[in-house]
């Protein structure tokens, strides 16, 4: 590997730890991204200095992200390894995965405690907080929904349009308040 490909590699385990998978799998992720070609698991064990068990377990994680995808070669008994997508899909399957791993076991204890009475004004207090909480989570929950239903492209344009759309909403916030 390169310097510049090194470097990229190894912030891509620092950014797999905050992603929700440890540093080596965010390593082979990283590697698997910038190989135009698919990589064999002892290609990826000798580019990061690791265990094929290391690997073999790297690549368990993966595929339960849904995040790379196996191919075969004509008269190779051997396994490839490649990124499963593009890069836009990539980062819509870590989003859902993070979600379906932590968003929805909370929104489910919220609703869960929800549903109870509280039993005194401590308890009152915490439900309109736990309250806010839902409220936000599931409105960010559909709001991510209606983002990975949208084209690469238009999410894109949504994207570069950025701080003009709260100059529109303090426009429009600013033509309300004076009628």
């Amino acid at each position: 590997m390169t310097a510049k490909i090194e470097s990229f590699v190894m912030h891509c385990g620092e950014m797999g730890s905050r992603w929700g998978f440890n540093r080596t799998v965010g390593q082979m992720y990283g590697l698997l991204i910038i190989h135009n070609e698919s990589l064999t698991a002892i290609q990826i064990s000798e580019a990061l200095n690791i265990s094929r068990g290391n690997v073999s377990m790297g690549i368990k994680e993966l595929q339960s992200w849904r995040l790379v995808q196996v191919q075969h070669k004509p008269k190779d008994r051997k396994e490839y390894y490649s990124p499963a997508g593009s890069i836009w899909e990539m980062a819509t399957r870590v989003f859902e995965e993070r979600r379906k791993r932590e968003v929805d076991p909370t929104l489910s204890l919220l609703r869960d405690n929800l549903l109870d009475e509280p039993a005194n004004p401590q308890e009152e207090y915490a439900q309109q907080q736990m309250h806010e909480i839902h409220d936000l989570l599931e409105t960010i929950t559909h709001w991510a929904a209606e983002l990975q239903s949208m084209s690469p492209d238009k999410l894109n344009t949504l994207m570069k349009l950025g701080s003009g759309i709260s100059k529109i909403i303090d426009i429009k916030d600013k033509l309300l308040n004076k009628g």
